[in-house]
């Protein structure tokens, strides 16, 4: 006698259920950070933070997709897949790249280094030493750190605009050229300015350091960079040179507002975009570019590097321009 085929119950599979959940949860963060960036909006505490490491979203995108996989869930596949290519389309370098009309009439060096606490303050001594720029922007220079560059550079920077203060308030600007004092933008930190005389032209100078979007303070990091983009839309006409640590990066809108005055970001000019400088401890492998020289259209950018200075938690900028313009 044939005995007819016992229906046999699906295997169980009680990890399933756990992997949806969890792709669910990851994309629909995912999706609220790739809108706000879509809309142009910073939006608040955790989203400005996760927006400063946009390019490494795709990781948690990618897992987020392969547990959709897992589970069998045919619309998170499709969800996972779209959320990976609108984050593939938002790490293209922002701003336009032309090229300056005009003849050149000037090179220059630019070098923008946070010290933290001017704990690498001899060390960007060195680093100045060896990459000879002709103008430094330097963050979080405390009074010692201050102390140090007058004596140490000024026979070389014998120009120099300076906010003299304890901690992260200090900053200064140094140039090889002549300056006239500007009065720089107001902040919680010192953010100095000056107009630098260079081959004759007029070049307004000043250096960034917005407070970070830490949680609770992202309405003061969005009004000080915008006191920075109202300083950029005024220079409408003049060569500027916008430089510091700006606590933000390309896929804020806030910094993106500086940008659509018509600055350009040097390190997009020079092929270096979205080459990350802070957290020193990870980046260049991983971080985000908050550090940036931005310049007007006046000027055309060569090469862009990177400096690793021990004592600070920021990597260092080295950008060399042409400033061009009727001679």
């Amino acid at each position: 006698m044939v005995r007819a085929p016992r229906n046999t119950p699906p295997r169980a599979r009680p990890w399933r259920l756990p992997a949806l959940w969890a792709a669910a949860v990851t994309l629909a963060g995912l999706t609220v950070v790739l809108l706000c960036r879509a809309l142009d909006a910073d939006a608040v505490t955790p989203v400005p933070q996760l927006l400063a490491f946009l390019p490494w979203l795709l990781v948690p995108a990618a897992v987020a997709l392969g547990l959709a996989a897992l589970a069998r869930w045919r619309t998170g596949m499709a969800w996972g897949v779209l959320v990976l290519a609108v984050t593939g389309w938002f790490l293209q370098p922002y701003g336009a790249a032309a090229s300056p009309a005009g003849a050149p009439v000037a090179q220059l060096r630019v070098l923008t280094s946070n010290v933290e606490f001017g704990g690498a303050t001899d060390e960007l001594i060195a680093a100045v030493h060896r990459e000879k720029p002709d103008l430094v922007f330097v963050q979080e220079c405390d009074l010692p750190c201050s102390t140090a560059l007058k004596e140490r550079l000024g026979d070389r920077f014998p120009h120099r605009s300076l906010v003299e203060a304890t901690g992260a308030e200090g900053s200064a600007v140094l140039s090889r050229y002549p300056l006239r004092p500007a009065a720089g933008v107001a902040g919680t930190l010192g953010m100095p300015g000056a107009v630098a005389e260079v081959e004759g032209h007029d070049v307004r100078l000043q250096l960034a350091h917005p407070m970070p979007p830490v949680p609770g303070g992202v309405d003061l990091w969005r009004s000080e960079l915008g006191a920075l983009r109202d300083y950029a839309a005024q220079g409408a006409g003049t060569p500027t040179v916008l430089a510091g640590d700006f606590n933000a990066s390309q896929d804020h809108a806030a910094f993106r507002r500086i940008l659509d005055t018509g600055l350009r970001d040097s390190t997009r000019l020079a092929g270096g975009s979205r080459t990350p400088t802070w957290p020193s401890v990870t980046a260049p492998p991983l971080g985000a570019q908050i550090d940036h020289v931005l310049v007007s259209r006046d000027f055309a950018a060569h090469d862009a590097r990177f400096l690793d200075l021990a004592g600070t938690d920021h990597r260092s900028l080295v950008v060399d321009l042409t400033l061009y313009g009727s001679r």
